[in-house]
């Protein structure tokens, strides 16, 4: 109990400095921008289905009326059974009508309530479709680089969370506000015919509870906001425990109580900051109710007053009762739903800021060349990656003619893998150009670029798909409807005695998530290799992808692909000098720097950088048989 006081006084402290003079001129530009937020929110929601969603607002906003109706018809009744019983009458005919009116308004205010949850479920399934393709579409766009920056990755898990629910939220409690605005001023309008005293009483003491809802949600959504990477941390140590590629290694380690311990700490953290706000709320939500219910029935028993004195009549005193309660009621949830609004919007503020950010590499003026060649050319090249004061690579300048295999080496962090993902514009230089074709890769279009190269990474994807599929995807527009070109390609690459041995052949699906047969780490590199063979580009990129073949397998595979990428501009990454050896021209880089330069024999001839990795890597052989035959 003490933690929740200290943790309670802080999260109040920290609200009622929000009323300051400073806090409260941060909260004004917050809230003009949230109102800005609000108006981009009603255009993408509106844009999913206007014609349910007008239909949504008309029963939402109609209903805001039904409450006065109700008492109305109540206070017409009661009057009417009070003049039948002064009378001594004992016929109903004088009731009907309000007895009639009275079952038609119930009905019809049981089917809007029914209907009202219908039209939101169909809203809030039209709005995640919406939303979440245009979150996809627009991650799409984005370039390589965006997604490798961690910095980003916050912006990332901001924007996936629930974001259709808030947009569809947002919409369904705006509409409430405004039906509970409605409610209102039509029970204030009854209750001053009965007593003017109610709006000079219940309003001024629903506008501290209004501020106190509103800077308790900006105080919580500021918290949350901070929390992000926390919350990726959770998710993280939850899929150590849960993913395929991870249990095994943390089962033999024994690292599942460390790891449980690490989420539970991040989980308590997030308990102990719900449990503040929800306390704050409680306690303040609890005074709003007590001091209102009282001055409610303090009203009450002046109205009583009133009718004792012959002023009104029974039906005045219940339709006042009614109405007051609901008014009370109605104040409550016009509070509860500006705060709701206010905390969606806040939500919907970091999807906009996703769809805000645009590429770090624009598309250019999207030149397209019909016939490339694929002739590779680096100018006086430097790059650093973002967030870091380091360059990964200085002053790279060499030519790469079509049809040429090249071969980079160097020590591990050397350059290699960022000079391709430049080659292959996932980055742009911050130093020099780089032209395919003679033009500068800046000034390609992306799409018609990224259709002339096809990239084997060293940490390819294995796709949860058919064997069909896996390969069709290196050309999926031309493929996915093509199987005997699948299987011709298939054939070429040397795996469709592979696919012919799966239980459905090119039908069987692969990977454990969805599938039940899995293929072992050469098999599925094989798959990536017929994937890239199965595109018709210009520019072929192999980083490392043979990782899990041994040395005498990975030269058999790469000597039948150069056979295969005859004539195609081919960039290969290796460690493994026997398939090295294989390219036309060797580039060796140390420390972001081209260094060396020429065909296996004339570099170990010149005596130099490859030569001393080329002998450090023979003497390992000597030693030890796991790269299996020695290169001559």
């Amino acid at each position: 109990m003490t933690n929740d006081y200290k943790g309670f006084s802080s999260f109040l402290g920290s609200i009622l400095r929000d009323f300051t003079v400073s806090g409260g001129h941060r909260s004004a530009k917050k809230i003009l921008h949230l109102l800005d937020t609000s108006r981009w929110t009603i255009k993408m929601v509106w844009g999913t289905h206007p014609a349910l969603i007008f239909w949504l607002a008309f029963i939402i906003l109609t209903s805001g009326l039904f409450p006065a109706g109700m008492a109305l018809i109540m206070r017409g009744l009661i009057n009417a059974v009070v003049a039948a019983t002064t009378q001594q009458s004992d016929q109903i005919t004088p009731l009907l009508p309000w007895l009639l009116m009275g079952l038609g308004l119930a009905i019809v205010m049981a089917v809007a309530e029914l209907l009202q949850r219908f039209l939101v479920g169909r809203l809030a399934d039209e709005v995640d479709i919406s939303i979440t393709s245009k979150t996809l579409h627009h991650a799409a766009q984005l370039d390589v680089a965006f997604f490798e920056d961690p910095r980003n990755q916050d912006i990332i898990h901001r924007a996936r969370q629930d974001s259709s629910h808030h947009l569809s939220r947002f919409l369904v409690t705006t509409l409430t506000l405004v039906s509970s605005f409605i409610q209102i001023v039509s029970l204030v309008a009854i209750l001053i015919v009965v007593e003017p005293l109610t709006i000079i009483v219940l309003f001024p003491l629903a506008i501290p509870h209004f501020l106190f809802q509103w800077f308790t949600s900006m105080r919580y959504y500021q918290t949350a906001y901070k929390l992000a990477t926390k919350r990726r941390w959770s998710q993280y140590f939850s899929s150590l425990l849960t993913s395929r590629d991870s249990v095994a290694e943390v089962k033999l380690l024994g690292l599942a109580p460390l790891i449980i311990d690490k989420f539970r700490s991040i989980m308590i953290e997030f308990r102990d900051q719900n449990r503040t706000r929800y306390l704050c709320r409680f306690a303040g939500s609890s005074v709003s109710a007590v001091i209102t219910t009282i001055a409610v029935y303090g009203l009450f028993a002046h109205v009583v007053y009133k009718v004792l004195k012959a002023g009104l009549t029974v039906g005045d005193v219940a339709v006042f009762a009614a109405a007051a309660l609901r008014l009370r009621g109605a104040l409550e949830l016009a509070v509860l739903s500006s705060a709701s609004v206010f905390e969606q919007t806040l939500y919907i503020s970091n999807l906009r800021e996703f769809l805000n950010i645009k590429p770090h590499s624009p598309n250019g003026s999207g030149r397209t060349v019909l016939s490339p060649q694929g002739r590779i050319e680096f100018r006086n090249v430097s790059f650093g990656y973002p967030g870091t004061n380091a360059s990964t690579l200085s002053n790279i300048t060499f030519t790469i003619e079509p049809g040429e295999t090249i071969a980079l080496v160097g020590k591990n962090g050397a350059g290699k893998t960022t000079l391709v993902k430049l080659l292959a514009r996932f980055y742009d230089p911050g130093e020099g150009e780089i032209l395919f074709d003679g033009i500068d890769t800046r000034e390609w279009s992306l799409d018609c670029l990224h259709q002339k190269i096809t990239f084997v990474f060293q940490n390819f994807i294995r796709y949860e798909a058919t064997a069909h599929e896996n390969i069709a995807y290196g050309d999926w527009k031309r493929l996915m409807d093509d199987r005997e070109e699948t299987e011709r390609v298939a054939n070429e690459a040397g795996v469709s005695h592979l696919i012919q041995n799966l239980p459905q052949g090119y039908d069987t699906l692969l990977g454990k998530r969805f599938g039940e047969y899995d293929l072992s780490g050469g098999q599925w590199q094989h798959l990536a290799i017929a994937r890239a063979l199965s595109r018709d580009a210009k520019l072929v990129i192999l980083d490392e992808p043979t990782s899990n073949l041994d040395a005498e397998a990975e030269y058999e595979l790469f000597r039948r692909f150069c056979e295969l990428a005859r004539g195609k501009t081919t960039v290969l990454i290796s460690h493994r000098f026997s398939t090295v050896s294989m390219a036309d021209r060797i580039l060796v880089l140390d420390g972001g720097r081209l260094v060396e330069t020429g065909t296996h024999e004339n570099l170990i001839a010149r005596n130099g950088q490859y030569a001393t990795l080329y002998g450090f890597q023979r003497r390992q052989m000597g030693l030890s048989s796991l790269d299996g035959p020695r290169e001559s």
